[in-house]
C-alpha cells in the first residue's frame, strides 16, 4: 500500500514574468493582454516624423507655400505632401514613405526652418479600401461628366404683378417726380463707378526679387550702353540649318545661342565685364557661366548654363530648353541659379524695343536683348530695310570703365562672325 506524503505542496503553476514567478491566473492575463502590448509597441515605432529637408545652400527656412494633404490621409511613397516656396525656388515636400499622416506641424502661410519637424507618418496604416487611386477617381469624375443628365422640363405658371393700391401710388409718383427735379452732379459714364480695390500678399519668391533689384541699384554704379545690330545674317542661317539642327541634334535652332557664342568671345576679350567685386578686390574668372533670364508663372528666374565657353550651339539649345522646362514645371532648383558671371535678359519676347536692365548681383554686367524689327539702315551709303536689334549693356562703372564702352559692338561684329562660322560647318 502506497501512502502519499502530503506534507509536500503540490507544484504551482504558472510562468516567469519579468523574471519573476507568476501564479497561473496572472499568467493566462499576461497572454491575453501580449497582443495589445504587442501593437502599442509596434505603432510606437512605426510613426516617423520627417523634418524640412534641405533646399539648397544661403536657404535656412521657407514659407509653406500649399498643403495638398491633410491629417488622416493615406500618402504614397514619394508623394507630394507640400509645397515651400523659398527666396529663389518652390520646393516639393514628398514623403519618404507611406503611411497615414498623422500630424502637421506647420500651416498653409507659415514660416519652416530647415531640420524642423514638419509631419508625422504612421507607417503602419492602411489605405482605406474605398480611397482610389487619382487616376482612377479622374477617370470615374470625367465619365461621369461626360454622361448627359437629362432635365425635366419644368412649366412655370406666369405670375401676375401686384397692382399697388392707390394709397400706394401716390408716394411713389411724388418720389419719382422729385428724384427727377433734382440736379445730376454724377460726371463720366451711365453706369456706376467701381472703386474696389484688392490686395494680394507678395510671394516670397517676389519680394527676394524685389530686395535684389534694389540692392543692385544702391550699391552698383549702373551705366547702360546702346548698339545695335544686323540680324540679316544670324536669320538667314538659322533658316537655312534650323530644320537639319533639329533632325540631328533634337533641339531647336533659336537665336539665344548665336548670343551666348558671341558673348563668350566678347567676355574673352573684355575680362573686366566678366568679373566681380568683392570687398576691396576684383575678381576675373577665367570660365563663362552664364545667367539667362527665363520666365515662369511665378515670377522671372535666372538659372545658369555653366562653362558656356566649351559648349557648342547644339549644347547651349538642349541647356536652355531643359532649363526652361525646369523654370516652367516648378522643378528647378537653387544651386541652378547660383553662380553666374553674366546676364542674358531677352525682353524682345515681350515686345520690347528698347530697355535699360538692372544687374544681377553680384555680377558686373548684363545683356539685354530686344525686338527684332526692319528698320532704314544705310549700307553702303544706300539706303535699305535690315532686321535691326537693339541692344542694352548695364554695367557696375566701379569695375568697368570707359575702355569697355565698346562692348556691344563687339557683340555685333560676333554675331556676324558666328554666323559666317556656322554656315561654314
Amino acid at each position: 500500500m502506497c501512502i502519499r506524503d502530503r506534507s509536500k505542496a503540490a507544484p504551482k503553476r504558472g510562468i516567469f514574468v519579468m523574471n519573476k514567478w507568476a501564479p497561473a491566473n496572472l499568467a493566462r492575463q499576461q497572454q491575453s493582454a501580449s497582443p495589445l502590448l504587442a501593437y502599442a509597441h509596434r505603432c510606437s515605432f512605426s510613426k516617423k516624423t520627417v523634418p524640412v529637408p534641405s533646399m539648397g545652400d544661403s536657404i535656412s527656412d521657407g514659407v509653406v507655400f500649399e498643403l495638398l494633404k491633410k491629417a488622416g490621409d493615406y500618402v504614397k511613397q514619394d508623394e507630394i505632401v507640400a509645397i515651400i516656396e523659398t527666396d529663389k525656388v518652390k520646393v516639393d515636400i514628398k514623403s519618404p514613405e507611406s503611411g497615414v499622416l498623422v500630424k502637421l506641424f506647420a500651416q498653409q502661410g507659415d514660416t519652416v526652418e530647415v531640420g524642423k519637424d514638419f509631419f508625422e507618418i504612421d507607417l503602419a496604416g492602411a489605405q482605406p479600401a474605398g480611397q482610389a487611386a487619382p487616376q482612377q477617381q479622374k477617370k470615374q469624375e470625367t465619365a461621369q461628366e461626360s454622361k448627359p443628365q437629362k432635365q425635366q422640363p419644368t412649366q412655370e405658371k406666369p405670375q401676375q404683378a401686384a397692382k399697388p393700391s392707390p394709397q400706394q401710388a401716390a408716394p411713389q409718383q411724388a418720389a419719382a417726380q422729385q428724384k427727377a427735379q433734382q440736379p445730376q452732379t454724377h460726371i463720366g459714364g451711365t453706369g456706376g463707378v467701381n472703386r474696389n480695390e484688392r490686395r494680394e500678399k507678395m510671394s516670397r519668391m517676389r519680394l527676394k526679387i524685389a530686395q535684389r533689384l534694389k540692392d543692385a541699384q544702391n550699391t552698383c554704379a549702373m551705366l547702360t550702353t546702346f548698339q545695335e545690330v544686323d540680324m540679316s545674317q544670324a536669320i538667314q542661317c538659322r533658316n537655312d540649318f534650323k530644320d537639319e539642327f533639329l533632325k540631328k541634334h533634337g533641339a531647336k535652332l533659336g537665336f539665344m545661342s548665336f548670343f551666348i557664342k558671341a558673348a563668350v568671345a566678347a567676355l574673352k576679350d573684355q575680362p573686366a565685364v566678366n568679373a566681380v567685386i568683392v570687398g576691396n578686390e576684383i575678381i576675373y574668372r577665367e570660365y563663362v557661366d552664364l545667367s539667362v533670364a527665363v520666365a515662369t508663372p511665378t515670377g522671372l528666374i535666372v538659372p545658369v548654363l555653366r562653362n558656356c565657353e566649351n559648349m557648342s550651339f547644339a549644347d547651349v539649345e538642349k541647356g536652355l530648353e531643359l532649363l526652361a522646362k525646369k523654370g516652367k514645371d516648378g522643378t528647378i532648383t537653387a544651386e541652378e541659379m547660383a553662380g553666374g558671371t553674366f546676364t542674358i535678359s531677352n525682353g524682345g519676347i515681350f515686345g520690347s524695343l528698347m530697355g535699360t536692365p538692372i544687374i544681377n548681383p553680384p555680377q558686373s554686367a548684363i545683356l539685354g536683348m530686344h525686338a527684332i524689327v526692319n528698320r532704314p539702315v544705310v549700307v553702303n551709303d544706300t539706303i535699305v530695310a535690315r532686321p535691326m536689334m537693339y541692344l542694352a549693356l548695364t554695367y557696375d562703372h566701379r569695375s568697368v570703365s570707359y575702355t569697355h564702352l565698346t562692348l556691344p559692338t563687339i557683340y555685333s561684329v560676333q554675331i556676324s562672325v558666328v554666323a559666317v562660322s556656322l554656315k561654314k560647318k
